[in-house]
């Protein structure tokens, strides 16, 4: 893959731009979204919270709404030209994404050895992941709900699915939150669009913003 699509020519300043405006909306919708099914759940499925929340029928209703809601601010964020740019980024894998990740299941943290364009192999992966694993959670969540729909043995098979995916998602998750909170300047760049110059060349060196 050429690295031309990622490194188009930055402009000068201190900061440079990273996320437009709808993207990181996309992110905070998806996520805000994703919280609610990820309590939600935890609450219909540990004893001692469905005991000091209550109210299981409320919590259901909210948890099938946001589910269902889930994949609609990346559907809305397509109309933005700069989140399908990234998008395009995001699904393609080059020979640094090898190099990285190489280097990543060395834990080897030298910075020399881990070249990333926008985003990183890492980060691809991730977004590769979490999106096949919304779709299932989507796909059997309706095979839950609408259980007239489908036969029995279907319905015990997407149960099955639907909580143990649930947990993994919730371990990446924790995973995911615990990488941002280690990256300060990441999570500026979600915050206000913008990331350092030096933040940029060093994690992302392949990207000319």
């Amino acid at each position: 893959m050429s690295l031309r699509a990622e490194t188009p020519a930055a402009p000068p300043g201190a900061r440079v731009g990273r996320f437009s405006h709808a993207e990181r909306w996309v992110h905070r919708m998806t996520a805000a979204l994703m919280g609610v099914c990820v309590l939600t759940a935890a609450v219909l499925y540990i004893p001692q919270l469905a005991v000091l929340v209550g109210r299981r029928e409320l919590v259901v209703r909210v948890h099938e709404c946001a589910g269902l809601a889930l994949p609609v601010p990346v559907l809305l964020g397509l109309a933005s030209r700069a989140f399908r740019a990234d998008l395009r980024f995001l699904n393609r894998f080059g020979p640094h994404d090898r190099v990285w990740l190489r280097a990543a299941m060395r834990r080897d943290k030298r910075r020399s050895s881990r070249p990333a364009g926008k985003f990183n192999a890492g980060q691809k992966i991730y977004a590769a992941w979490i999106a096949g694993a919304t779709l299932v959670m989507l796909g059997t969540g309706l095979m839950m709900w609408f259980t007239h729909l489908t036969p029995l043995m279907w319905r015990t098979s997407a149960t099955f699915v639907h909580d143990w995916l649930a947990l993994t998602i919730g371990v990446v998750l924790a995973g995911h939150i615990g990488m941002a909170l280690g990256d300060p300047e990441a999570r500026r760049g979600l915050r206000t669009g913008a990331v350092s110059r030096e933040w940029a060349q060093r994690e992302h060196p392949l990207w000319r913003p």
